[in-house]
């Protein structure tokens, strides 16, 4: 019997032991997965990059929306509401353009606390096109005195689709994942000519052009990036810069809508 109480134990030890030897690098193994802490950019030393995108080929006949179906959308516009596939501004530049900047450090940015609006209003979405940061908040409005249904079409982030109806409330919407090429699109299941585009970035290096056809990024460390501009109808182009402590740079985009 004493012997077979020595063997039960010396079992039990071995079993425990095991069990330990098990647990450990599991740990390891969890602490190996966490990213290390970065340094944040410092901002006295930060460059900025400014441009603008000009468009430099013959103005495109911009069709008018037919919102006859919907009298609650066609009474908001005294004239017939125009596509914002593109627009041209004043000063012969590009709105709606999305900048952003490849080849920054990979490290954890900030996330603004200020949400970006997405109204809708006049049967229309405004703005055109967002950039967000993700895990950002979106405000989205309806100014209309009709129902719209919000439905982004991510490719990588999730899904959704819903209705908004007259004087509800704000809804408020984040996308978690980095989605830039192309920025995802939204559409309302109501209004099939509402379209607009919401970019999703890692880092806060985006703007979009507004009614002059700039944009200015700021921030950024000194190093060589690539600048990116996207056009929803025109696509593509991207230039390098590379930028020195404080330093400020000029990099401009041309389109001729070819």
């Amino acid at each position: 019997m004493r012997n077979i109480l020595i063997s039960s134990a010396i079992a039990a030890a071995l079993i425990l032991a095991g069990c330990g030897g098990g647990s450990e690098p599991k740990k390891e193994e969890s602490k190996a997965a966490t990213p290390a802490a970065t340094a944040p950019v410092d901002e006295a030393n930060a460059a900025t990059v400014t441009g603008k995108v000009s468009f430099t080929g013959d103005k495109p006949k911009i069709p008018t929306i037919d919102m006859s179906a919907n009298p609650a959308c066609a009474r908001a516009h005294s004239t017939p509401a125009k596509s914002e596939e593109v627009v041209i501004n004043d000063n012969g530049t590009l709105r709606n353009v999305l900048l952003y900047v490849k080849g920054v450090p990979d490290r954890q940015y900030p996330t603004p606390s200020t949400a970006a609006t997405l109204d809708q209003k006049g049967c229309m979405y405004g703005p055109h096109v967002i950039a967000v940061m993700a895990g950002q908040n979106i405000e989205i409005r309806n100014n209309d005195p009709t129902n719209h249904n919000i439905h982004p079409l991510p490719k990588i982030n999730q899904e959704w689709n819903e209705s908004q109806a007259p004087g509800s409330e704000p809804k408020m919407r984040t996308f978690a994942r980095e989605e830039m090429d192309p920025p995802i699109a939204v559409k309302c299941n109501v209004h099939p000519w509402m379209r607009s585009y919401i970019a999703v970035s890692n880092t806060p290096y985006i703007a979009v052009t507004g009614d002059d056809g700039s944009f200015t990024i700021k921030g950024l460390p000194p190093g060589s990036y690539t600048v990116t501009a996207w056009h929803e109808k025109y696509g593509k182009k991207e230039m390098p810069v590379t930028v020195a402590a404080k330093d400020s740079k000029t990099v401009d985009f041309s389109y001729d809508g070819k």
